[in-house]
């Protein structure tokens, strides 16, 4: 039997980001986290989720790990500010993930979404995006659509963003 060589014309560079998923150590839901892999790995990026419940210390140690391009926390239960607050701290506390574009979405409290104080204590406290449930996946597309591949930082001139209360999703 003969064997030919595939000759490969230069190498082709990755596209695309790579991405955690996660939800917070009180967050027991999956299916958002299901969407939000699937949403990204269609928009062409890698993606690596961590399941429901990961606690504080196994996030930071598998995004040290992993290096991402961005950090997506989703929460459904309505604790995401609370946990937000404590998880972000805990990210940007780690010279290897100062810089690391990382969002919140979903259901991030109990008393409805859109809460431009919550949004505004969110991002001061470090995120990069709030992404509230109701609001547009488009919003959310446009974000990561601006994120240069590879950087681990965000371009220069962004600026944080927390997204009004729109059309049905929940990050």
């Amino acid at each position: 039997m003969e064997q030919h060589a595939v000759e490969q014309h230069g190498k082709a560079e990755p596209t695309g980001l790579d991405v955690v998923v996660t939800t917070m150590a009180s967050d027991s839901h999956t299916w958002n986290l299901v969407f939000l892999q699937l949403l990204l790995e269609e928009l062409g990026h890698r993606v690596t989720n961590l399941g429901a419940c990961v606690p504080d210390e196994l996030l930071v140690a598998e995004c040290r790990r992993i290096e991402p391009d961005l950090i997506v926390l989703s929460s459904v239960n309505g604790h995401g500010f609370n946990d937000g607050l404590r998880v972000i701290g805990a990210l940007r506390s780690c010279p290897e993930l100062v810089r690391t574009p990382t969002v919140i979405g979903g259901k991030l409290g109990i008393s409805g979404s859109g809460t431009p104080a919550r949004q505004r204590a969110l991002l001061t406290a470090g995120f990069d995006g709030v992404f509230e449930e109701g609001g547009s996946v488009m919003d959310f597309q446009s974000f990561v659509g601006s994120l240069p591949a590879g950087s681990r930082t965000l371009p220069s001139g962004s600026v944080a963003r927390a997204l009004p209360a729109g059309s049905g999703v929940l990050l």
